[in-house]
């Protein structure tokens, strides 16, 4: 079968419709702001997705091999809450398709009868997630939605009334703050049905020495993906940054319990950017704040769950108890499931 996708279209999204991030006028907030930021959601665009998929394969980078792990080892735990059941498998963020991988393998070799269907707001993420699935999966069906991820939700519900087990994978809830993530998990539980479960992955409190060497690799990748933000600023905006001014620096906040990355002004300097038409001014040794990845206590994700409306049905380790993906059930009152 082959599996296509759909941007959807503003009739389609007219009754739910979320505001859209714009990249020059989050740039251009960003930027004015003091301390300096940039939303780490616009690391991802080709290049900087094909540099992520480098960190994920150093053996610095923990996370990922924790994940695959727990995913291979409690697959049958995970199949069996949709067994005997239509339902569609959501993805939220495309990702490169591997985790989902060993998921979506065992259901076709369980004869699970369900839909994958990703959702991602970037077309070129999702068109390259499409066509790997095409080559790796002759018998999937599947559909993915180019939009934002409660808009696509909110849509495919429309559809039809088969059940959810949407997935959020890797560490990318860590990227919200406390605040953001509630809200976030606040969205996604109206956005689902009573009945759906969620599979959320959270990436636990640990040595700091092995955060701290996830995130400032030996090789360099890490900095490289970060100071990518800059060149897709120069290339898409028309900005002047001179890459050779900034650095890669990720430290670990004990306070708030978050892995934190900045690219660092090494010198005063001045960097234009044509399509905003705006001069920005830095000091030496000035932060640009790029990304937060929150680490969690298992108490914290208890916390989450009950403070969002979620009831949590299993706690899925690895080996290590590095990492957890944890599952939860959407159960709403006055439903008619």
């Amino acid at each position: 079968m082959s599996a296509t996708y759909r941007i959807l279209s503003p009739e389609d999204l007219q009754k739910f419709r979320h505001a859209e991030h714009n990249f020059s006028s989050d740039v251009l907030v960003g930027l004015s702001r003091s301390p300096k930021e940039l939303p780490s959601r616009y690391f991802y665009d080709e290049k900087g997705s094909r540099l992520f998929q480098k960190i994920t394969e150093l053996p610095e980078y923990y996370l990922t091999n924790c994940e695959n792990e727990i995913l291979n080892t409690q697959k049958n735990k995970i199949s069996s809450l949709m067994e005997g059941q239509v339902f569609n498998l959501v993805e939220l963020g495309a990702g490169d398709g591997r985790k989902t991988s060993i998921l979506i393998s065992h259901f076709l070799k369980k004869k699970l009868k369900f839909k994958y269907i990703p959702i991602d707001i970037s077309e070129s993420a999702m068109n390259s997630l499409i066509n790997f699935m095409n080559k790796k999966f002759s018998n999937l069906t599947s559909e993915g939605i180019v939009a934002e991820y409660f808009d696509g939700v909110k849509w495919l519900n429309q559809l039809n009334s088969n059940r959810n087990l949407v997935l959020f994978l890797g560490s990318n809830l860590g990227n919200f703050n406390r605040i953001n993530s509630n809200v976030f998990l606040h969205n996604l539980w109206n956005s689902l049905n009573s009945g759906d479960y969620v599979i959320i992955g959270f990436d636990l409190k640990k040595k700091i020495d092995i955060m701290l060497k996830a995130y400032n690799d030996s090789k360099g990748i890490t900095s490289e993906f970060n100071l990518n933000l800059l060149h897709r600023i120069n290339q898409e905006l028309g900005g002047n940054f001179d890459l050779e001014n900034f650095r890669h620096y990720a430290s670990y906040d004990v306070f708030t319990g978050a892995m934190e990355s900045y690219l660092v002004s090494l010198r005063q300097q001045t960097v234009f950017i044509k399509e905003i038409g705006q001069t920005f001014s830095f000091e030496p040794w000035e932060p640009i704040h790029t990304e937060y990845s929150y680490k969690y206590l298992e108490s914290d994700v208890e916390k989450l769950a009950a403070d969002t409306g979620f009831i949590i049905q299993e706690q899925l380790f690895d080996s290590k108890k590095y990492f957890l993906d944890s599952i939860w059930l959407v159960q709403k009152m006055n439903s008619h499931e």
